[in-house]
């Protein structure tokens, strides 16, 4: 009998008078040991199945079909029982740790909860077993780690403590929903290698929920293709992917980014240029607030971007590439030279940083969060109109509707708000906001770290066809270093705020001259399919 056994599941939700179908006739086995992977693109009903499992799905859900763990059905299972098994025979790690941990409560009583509530554990024999778990998932010194708040652990710590708190009670069942999709590839390899063997080790039965193909080949046993709340397809890992049967299974299999960008135009001038540009946080202490160090962000960094050229910038979080790239803007402070279009950014005047920023723009990682729920796409895309100016003169909406179909959005849809779009649509107005104001630069912070593998491929296609078009300089960030290699022409690598190497895209992915980012790469291609 297996673990956990999932038959003919069913949900549906009740939304403004109408019955919503989300999951349609799922069915699959989890076993003592094995993992399993739910794979498919957002709304393929991913987490909703998994949700069901343990009735996590809020009261407007509709759930018929069977779900039994151990033997038992968990569909209509008195509240007392469901809370038995919710924590403690079946755990659960969500995709972001920051929006899962409490950030008002310490490390220790977070995890601490779970262990007075299932084992009674509390005052030292807790602390005891929460010291033993931090260090079970490599955690250092993990007793100093105790009294911290969440936003004092880096995004790879924060997943490490939500292992620990769905290890702590020894569950036989982990839910793992994306626990990787914003770690860097070297933290993300760590975080897939410590699953699989605490697995071996636990003999626990592993469902892991997924849209990157790459992650499963690494970490399952058997695959099930997810599809509009259906199984399309499944069976063991290695079959599927020798011999995909579904259309929709190759579909995902070769939703990789390849090819690279169109050269630079012999003739392009450099667009931005630093010199030794340094960002260093002061580190105060005491009443007087003395400075007693700094946080080297970035070091001495010098770089030279061309106009229609893409310069990936790589390195694992905290290495500072986000903040070379504020800096240029002149978004923090720095020190050191930075020159745009010829001019020296340092000695703009305040009124002409300000003129000048149209044509430095920005794309950040997540569109949600970077789009106002308040506005509609067509308000969003117009907004940089209304602080910068409209010098062509023409009515404002027709040149929304001209950029929103640069960008593969039908205009007809610009009286929308944000949450009526998917997530490839709202980083498509993010581009389109930033594209308006017709910029010489953009920066792209991790742009397609969010998104389905399909729809990564069509915003790099989309990127790639902007900048031939307008000869954009592009700073690109990313820690999907397939993606960089897609893009870029050239590629930093930073490690701890210094340029440890600085090379073409191609004799960098080829012949790496560092360790550093030697190790980037293979834990970067070694989750590649073959």
């Amino acid at each position: 009998m297996s673990l956990l056994c999932v038959e003919n599941l069913k949900v549906s939700f009740k939304q403004d008078g109408a019955i919503i179908p989300a999951v349609h006739g799922v069915s699959f086995t989890v076993d003592r040991g094995e993992t399993v992977a739910l794979v498919g693109e957002s709304g393929s009903g991913k987490s909703v199945t998994a949700l069901s499992t343990v009735s996590l799905l809020g009261p407007s859900a509709q759930v018929e079909g069977s779900v039994t763990y151990d033997g038992q059905e968990m569909i209509g299972a008195p509240g007392k029982r469901l809370r038995q098994v919710r924590g403690n025979d079946i755990s659960f790690i969500f995709q972001e740790p920051m929006t899962s941990l409490n950030p008002l409560h310490t490390i220790e009583k977070q995890v601490g909860e779970s262990l007075a509530l299932h084992q009674g554990l509390i005052d030292e024999a807790a602390r005891t077993r929460i010291i033993e778990l931090l260090d079970r998932v490599g955690i250092h010194d993990p007793e100093s780690r105790l009294g911290a708040y969440p936003h004092q652990l880096s995004g790879g710590q924060r997943q490490r403590v939500m292992i620990a708190m769905a290890l702590a009670n020894k569950p036989d069942i982990l839910i793992a929903d994306e626990p990787t999709t914003a770690l860097d590839v070297t933290i993300q390899a760590q975080i897939l290698d410590l699953l699989a063997e605490l697995k071996r080790e636990e003999g626990m039965g592993l469902l892991f929920i997924t849209h990157d193909l790459n992650v499963v080949q690494r970490i399952a046993d058997k695959v099930c293709v997810m599809k509009d709340g259906e199984i399309v397809e499944s069976g063991p890992t290695a079959e599927i992917f020798a011999n995909p049967q579904h259309a929709y299974t190759r579909k995902l299999l070769n939703a990789l980014p390849s090819g690279a960008p169109d050269p630079v135009p012999a003739d392009a001038r450099p667009l931005v240029e630093t010199e030794k540009l340094r960002v260093w946080f002061p580190i105060q202490k005491g009443f007087m607030r003395k400075t007693v160090g700094h946080v080297k962000a970035v070091n001495e960094a010098t770089i030279s971007v061309r106009a229609g050229e893409t310069l990936g910038i790589v390195g694992e979080s905290g290495s500072g590439k986000t903040t070379l790239a504020l800096a240029i803007m002149r978004l923090i402070q720095s020190e050191g030279g930075i020159t745009f279009d010829g001019e020296d950014v340092n000695a703009w005047s305040t009124r002409k940083l300000r003129r000048r920023r149209a044509q430095m723009q920005i794309v950040f990682q997540d569109p949600f969060g970077s789009l106002s729920p308040r506005m509609t796409c067509e308000q969003i895309i117009a907004e940089g109109l209304g602080v910068h100016g409209n010098p062509g003169g023409r009515a404002e909406r027709d040149l929304v509707a001209e950029v929103m179909e640069e960008v593969d959005l039908n205009p007809a849809t610009m009286d929308r708000y944000p949450h009526e779009f998917s997530g490839g649509q709202r980083q498509r107005i993010a581009i389109a906001r930033a594209m308006i104001l017709r910029p010489k630069m953009v920066v792209l912070d991790e742009p397609t770290s969010a998104l389905d593998m399909t729809v990564q491929v069509q915003i790099v296609d989309l990127l790639r066809r902007l900048q031939v078009k307008y000869g954009l300089a592009y700073l690109f960030i990313s820690h999907d270093l397939a993606v960089v290699r897609a893009m870029s022409h050239r590629v930093v690598v930073m490690k701890q705020g210094d340029i440890v190497e600085y090379a073409d895209a191609e004799t960098l992915f080829e012949t790496p001259q560092t360790e550093y980012a030697r190790n980037l790469l293979q834990a970067a291609f070694d989750l590649k399919p073959a």
